[in-house]
């Protein structure tokens, strides 16, 4: 039987979720990352709902969330000029 995919959270743009992606391969962690683009409207849901988000299965939410978090305040840090 197939776990059930839940939301994770919302992805700022897609430099964030390809970094993300190659950090949960590379732990092995299973995940979906889903973009709000739409063709059809030309990316507009983008700029009101992110740039789209990341599911996997429950067991995994809290450790999905702390590399997040890492994640964003990595590039925070490399922000500041």
């Amino acid at each position: 039987m197939k776990e059930e995919y839940k939301k994770v959270a919302t992805l700022e743009n897609e430099i964030e979720a390809r970094l993300l992606d190659s950090v949960l391969d590379e732990r092995n962690i299973p995940h979906l990352i889903i973009s709000y683009y739409d063709t059809a409207y030309d990316g507009l849901y983008q700029t009101q709902k992110g740039w789209g988000y990341i599911s996997a299965p429950g067991a995994y939410l809290e450790k999905i969330r702390e590399i997040i978090s890492c994640l964003r305040k990595d590039a925070n840090l490399h922000d500041v000029s």
